[in-house]
């Protein structure tokens, strides 16, 4: 009997052989890689930022990776020296603070802030002081404005330097090439919104061309050492315009903020590699340009001739900065329904938790149908819990009419059941106060001066549990 005849043998696909292309899909926005097409991001819950790609070849997981000779061998880490890495002081000493010492060669600063703010005011003073001081040219390029507008502008801030380079460009090859000419140990680019560069998709603006020039910029201040500035601009929610990934990019990212109605500006630190993150700068802006405020607290107290009831000072923190700040209430006429509640410069959400308090564990106070107005003084805006007490006092203040004294000042977080809860940096905060002369403080329990080490000499620092204890100490010290 003959034997069956074998199988043939069927031919094997290697995994290795190149596989025909495959559509992928990629958030634009963050870079996240869902398996599949979604209207919204999972990662960063952007809409319509998800994109398809195309892959050819195997994927990652299956490609072997072949070793290469790197530019630079590795060195023992105590070998190499820290001194190119050295900040730079940019002569302006607030803007020092913040950036933890100056701007670092080599680095990278994103400053994002809202349209007139006085963003290219600052950096045209930030590049004038780099040009006198620093012995390396610094080159400022608009893509919002000619060299003739800006030209007027620091002539009327008074920053000509012959060492201060111009240019008005709007594509990355001619930024690069003015780099060349120039060699700057300082660039200011006004705005990276409005750069674009023919090696990218997408409109100027838009996600993959800020992408793509801020890599390319990132990787230029790498190899030559420069430091780089960024403007960007913010959406109407404060967030930093353009992808998320821009922030993770650069080295520093500051946020510029103040009010079009107020001389105050402030330089906030979200993210910082060679500082803390944390540091606040104060500037004022004036018909000259902006100037530094090395001590700003007197922008938010005001000097009365005699105690006026409504008000109370507390210390709030920015940063690492401890601010003496005017808290005001005004308790309207008694109306029927709903009264207004309306702040500014506070949380809105705390000031009626403090009412609610103030009804419900005190006899003598009545605001259920009473207009309240609350405000700061100087266009700062506090929303920390620590100004809970004042804020409290403030309007106890208003509606009994009893002023309290105004050498004291009051820090606590006030809680729904009536107490005074701990802050943090208490002993920083009384110590600014007492340095501006402030004489008695109310501070939660177990804040006195055993442990913040505040003298008594110099200030009296009472304890208190909660809001009536609160009310009653700052009637006996009004009281004299």
């Amino acid at each position: 009997m003959t034997p069956p005849p074998a199988p043939r043998a069927t031919p094997t696909r290697s995994r290795a052989t190149a596989r025909e292309p495959r559509p992928a899909y990629q958030c634009d926005a963050c870079g996240h890689q869902p398996p599949k097409w979604v209207g919204r991001c999972p990662e960063c819950g952007e809409w319509g930022a998800v994109i398809e790609t195309v892959v050819s070849g195997p994927t990652v997981a299956g490609r072997v990776v072949s070793s290469r000779t790197p530019g630079e061998p590795a060195r023992p880490i105590a070998t190499i020296s820290a001194a190119p890495a050295k900040a730079r002081p940019t002569g302006i000493g607030e803007l020092d603070r913040v950036l933890g010492g100056g701007l670092v060669p080599g680095g990278v600063v994103l400053l994002a802030g809202e349209p007139g703010v006085g963003k290219s005011t600052l950096l045209l003073d930030v590049a004038q002081q780099w040009a006198a001081v620093a012995g390396s040219p610094s080159l400022v390029v608009s893509g919002e404005e000619s060299v003739s507008q800006v030209r007027l502008r620091a002539e009327r801030m008074g920053t000509l330097h012959e060492q201060l380079y111009l240019a008005a460009e709007n594509d990355l090859g001619a930024v690069l090439g003015h780099l060349d000419a120039v060699k700057p140990g300082l660039l200011v680019l006004d705005s990276v919104q409005t750069i674009a560069t023919q090696a990218s998709d997408g409109v100027p603006g838009g996600v993959t061309q800020v992408r793509a020039v801020t890599a390319a910029l990132v990787s230029v201040a790498k190899e030559r050492g420069i430091a780089i500035v960024l403007v960007g601009h913010v959406t109407k929610d404060g967030q930093v315009a353009g992808p998320r990934v821009l922030e993770h990019l650069v080295d520093v990212v500051l946020h510029f903020e103040g009010d079009k109605h107020s001389s105050l500006r402030m330089v906030r630190g979200v993210k910082n590699r060679f500082g803390a993150a944390d540091e606040v700068g104060c500037f004022e802006m004036h018909e000259g340009g902006i100037s530094s405020l090395a001590d700003p607290s007197g922008l938010f107290l005001t000097r009365y001739t005699e105690p006026v009831p409504g008000t109370c000072v507390t210390v709030a923190m920015e940063g690492r900065r401890a601010l003496l700040t005017e808290v005001q209430a005004l308790i309207g006429a008694t109306v029927a329904g709903s009264p207004r509640r309306t702040v500014s410069g506070l949380d809105s959400a705390r000031l009626a938790m403090v009412l609610a308090v103030l009804q419900r564990r005190t006899e003598r106070l009545t605001l259920h149908d009473r207009e309240v107005f609350a405000a700061t003084v100087g266009g700062i805006r506090v929303v920390e819990p620590a100004a809970d007490l004042a804020v409290a006092l403030a309007v106890a203040s208003g509606g009994l009419n009893l002023a309290i004294a105004p050498n004291l000042v009051a820090i606590g977080e006030v809680g729904l059941t009536g107490e005074v809860r701990r802050v943090g940096a208490v002993p920083r905060r009384l110590a600014e106060a007492a340095r501006l002369g402030f004489r008695f403080a109310l501070v939660p329990q177990g804040c006195g001066p055993e442990s913040t080490g505040v003298s008594q000499e110099n200030m009296r620092v009472l304890e208190v549990t909660d809001v009536r204890s609160a009310l009653q100490q700052a009637a006996r010290v009004s009281a004299g």
